[in-house]
C-alpha cells in the first residue's frame, strides 16, 4: 500500500505542476482573463487543482488510518463535492459558449461579456452546491448530535450510511448527468447544422467549434465517470478487501487524477493563442540556434519564437 501512496503522490505533484503552469499562462495575457471561454477554462483549472489537493489529503489520511473530528471532515466533504461538480458544469457552460459564438455570432459579444461571465461563474457554483446541500441536509437530519464531536476516518462514504440516502445521492447524480449530456448533445446538433450550411472560412471555424464541443463532452464524461466509482467500490468491499483497495487506487488515478490534468492540457494545446503563450512559460525551452551547412541550407535547432 505504501508503494501505491508514493506513486499517487508523484502523480499528484506532476499534475498540480502542469495545472499551475496553465494557470500562470492564463494570467500572462489580457486577452485570456477578459474572454469568457478562457475565464471558464481557468475556473476548471482552479477547481481541478483544489480537488486534487483535497482528495490527496483525504487519501493519505485514510491510507494511514488517521482520524479527524467529524466537523472538519464535513468541510473537506463540502470542498470535494463542490469541486466534483464545478468542472463538468463549467464544461457544459463552455459548450454553450461555443454554441452562442457559432449559431448566434451577432449576440456573442453581449451574451459572453466579462460581466456575463462573472454571473455565469456564480450560477455554476450555485448549481454545483445543490448536491452537497441536499446530501448533507439528508445526512444531518438522521445523524445524532454526538456524532459531530467524534473522531473518524474521513471519507465520502460515511455521509451516505443508509440505503435511502444512497438512492437520493444516485438520483441527484443521474439528474445532473442527464441534463449536462442533453445540453452538450443539443449544442453539438445545432452547431452541426450551421456547419453544413457554412462555406469557406466560416466552415473551417464551425468545424473547429464542433470538435471543441466533442472535447467538452468527452471531458464531462470522464468527470462524471468518477461519480459512479463509489457504487462499484462499495460492491467490491463486500467481496474482497484487497481487491477493493486496489480498485479504489486504480479509480483514483484513472478517473480523478488523469482526467483533471490531461483534459485541460489537451484543451490548452488545441488553442493557438494559449499554446503560443504556453510555449514561453515552459522553463525547459531552448534558445534559437542556427546551424549553416556548407550546402548553404539553414537548419534551426530547438528554436522558439519569443513574444514581443
Amino acid at each position: 500500500m505504501n508503494d501505491l501512496v508514493i506513486i499517487v503522490q508523484i502523480l499528484v505533484v506532476i499534475f498540480l505542476c502542469v495545472n499551475m503552469l496553465l494557470i500562470v499562462t492564463f494570467f500572462s495575457k489580457e486577452v485570456f482573463y477578459t474572454t469568457m471561454r478562457y475565464i471558464l477554462f481557468a475556473v476548471t483549472l482552479l477547481s481541478d487543482s483544489l480537488m486534487l489537493f483535497v482528495s490527496d489529503i483525504l487519501l493519505i489520511l485514510s491510507s494511514y488510518r488517521v482520524t479527524m473530528q467529524f466537523g472538519l471532515c464535513i468541510i473537506f466533504y463540502i470542498l470535494s463535492v463542490i469541486c466534483i461538480f464545478v468542472t463538468p458544469v463549467t464544461l457544459t457552460a463552455m459548450a454553450l459558449e461555443r454554441y452562442v459564438a457559432i449559431c448566434m455570432p451577432l449576440r456573442h459579444a453581449q451574451l459572453c461579456s466579462t460581466r456575463s461571465t462573472m454571473h455565469c461563474i456564480l450560477i455554476i457554483h450555485s448549481l454545483s452546491s445543490v448536491p452537497c446541500i441536499v446530501i448533507l441536509s439528508v445526512f444531518c437530519a438522521s445523524a445524532s448530535k454526538s456524532l459531530y464531536t467524534q473522531y473518524k476516518i474521513c471519507s465520502m462514504e460515511i455521509f451516505v450510511s443508509l440505503r435511502w440516502q444512497n438512492n437520493i445521492k444516485t438520483a441527484i447524480y443521474q439528474l445532473y448527468f442527464l441534463i449536462m449530456s442533453i445540453t452538450i448533445i443539443l449544442s453539438y446538433v445545432k452547431i452541426m447544422k450551421v456547419a453544413k450550411a457554412a462555406s469557406g472560412e466560416n466552415k473551417k471555424s464551425t468545424r473547429k467549434g464542433l470538435r471543441t464541443v466533442i472535447l467538452h463532452g468527452f471531458q464531462v464524461f470522464l468527470c462524471l465517470v468518477q461519480l459512479w466509482c463509489p457504487f462499484i467500490e462499495v460492491a467490491l468491499f463486500q467481496i474482497d478487501l484487497m481487491l477493493y483497495v486496489n480498485v479504489r487506487y486504480f479509480n483514483y488515478i484513472t478517473f480523478i487524477l488523469a482526467p483533471r490534468c490531461l483534459s485541460p492540457l489537451i484543451y490548452g494545446l488545441r488553442d493557438e493563442k494559449f499554446l503560443l503563450a504556453l510555449k514561453h512559460k515552459v522553463p525547459f525551452g531552448f534558445h534559437c540556434v542556427k546551424i549553416k551547412a556548407r550546402t548553404g541550407f539553414v537548419c534551426q535547432v530547438g528554436c522558439r519564437d519569443r513574444l514581443p
